[in-house]
């Protein structure tokens, strides 16, 4: 009989504390498949909440410290990382009944004002998670300005219609909606608020978007009719506020915070984008302002997801039809984007276990 039982893996694994949930995995069921062979090596998964959780390497290694520690005859230990990404469960109170239900988790991406580079963000986000193996989905809800299909490379292409619903378009592992992919590009969309609400239902409602990790939506400026239109019939998860450091955006930023508060949907976090722009000599330049959506996250209580530094090859990717951390993934701007989208990850991951335990 082996010398190394199951229970002796549990009971070590029981002092590892995830990092965020601050409880044990073996409390949090992340435990599976645990395996000890006739040489006493042993093996396991751990299951983790999001494949783009950023701690992964730090609970991975804390596992295989705590089974040498407390199960001295394991010989060789094998950690195996899996994900299975935790839902909202729906998100905040809706009086409608759930809709996107095969989703598990519903983020819009929004600003105070626009030109801030919020399209950007949400178009980068969504590369990012899907490049972890997450189901990914992103909703070009700014009807009025849609940049999707130019930041994608998808102008002028149709999405197809199969029993009565639109097929999403696919690329770079994302499905894609936007209303520049059914109307000609150089067409202006004239539509008074209740029209754009109704197309957005539509894109809820009509789009075959099957299962779904994420589900982003990238929201038009300000704080009108769409956003009202969705916090009233989709339970967001959460919402990630997007900026620059200058005051007069700051200004229009503290309206939207007001707004999702009020309808009580949980904020992940601010990201500062065009932070600062880097000389040559490596010195930082802050052309917008220093730190400004650091210090407002700070003092509105908010997480403070990151500062992207300003890189003309973002501008130029996303023109280009190649999200910038695709295209050029070791700069200085790819890196911070990439780190952001992971805590926004996180945080979701957070604000679920939260939730789940006021229950």
């Amino acid at each position: 009989m082996s010398r190394v039982q199951e229970s002796h893996i549990y009971e070590a694994l029981s002092s590892v504390m995830e990092p965020d949930l601050k409880k044990d995995l073996v409390t949090l069921a992340m435990i599976e498949d645990i395996e000890i062979d006739e040489h006493e090596n042993v093996s396991f998964s751990v299951v983790l909440t999001t494949p783009a959780c950023p701690m992964k390497e730090q609970i991975k290694n804390a596992c295989i410290d705590a089974v040498r520690k407390f199960v001295p005859d394991a010989a060789d230990v094998t950690v195996n990382l899996k994900s299975r990404v935790t839902s909202s469960g729906g998100g905040h109170h809706c009086e409608h009944e759930r809709p996107l239900k095969n989703v598990k988790n519903i983020i819009a991406v929004a600003s105070g004002k626009g030109g801030v580079g919020k399209s950007t963000f949400a178009a980068n986000l969504a590369v990012s998670l899907a490049a972890t193996g997450a189901k990914v989905g992103l909703i070009d809800a700014d009807l009025y300005g849609p940049s999707i299909p130019t930041m994608f490379g998808l102008q002028n292409t149709k999405p197809e219609v199969a029993d009565k619903r639109i097929i999403p378009l696919e690329k770079f592992g994302v499905r894609l909606m936007s209303i520049g992919f059914l109307v000609d590009s150089e067409t202006a969309i004239i539509w008074r608020g209740p029209m754009a609400s109704s197309a957005i239902k539509q894109f809820i409602s009509d789009v075959d978007w099957q299962d779904l990790d994420y589900l982003i939506f990238d929201l038009p400026p300000g704080t009108g009719d769409i956003q009202i239109t969705l916090s009233q019939t989709l339970p967001l998860s959460g919402v990630v506020i997007v900026t620059t450091p200058q005051d007069v955006a700051l200004a229009d930023v503290a309206k939207a915070v007001s707004m999702f508060r009020k309808v009580h949907v949980p904020i992940l976090g601010l990201l500062e984008n065009m932070s600062y722009y880097e000389l040559p000599d490596g010195t930082k330049d802050y052309i917008f302002g220093h730190h400004g959506g650091e210090i407002f996250a700070k003092t509105q209580g908010i997480a403070f997801l990151g500062a992207i530094p300003i890189d003309r090859g973002v501008r130029e990717g996303g023109d280009a039809g190649l999200p910038y951390v695709i295209g050029r993934p070791e700069s200085a701007a790819a890196k911070a984007i990439s780190e952001a989208s992971m805590e926004v990850a996180r945080r979701m991951s957070i604000t679920n276990a939260e939730r789940s335990c006021r229950k």
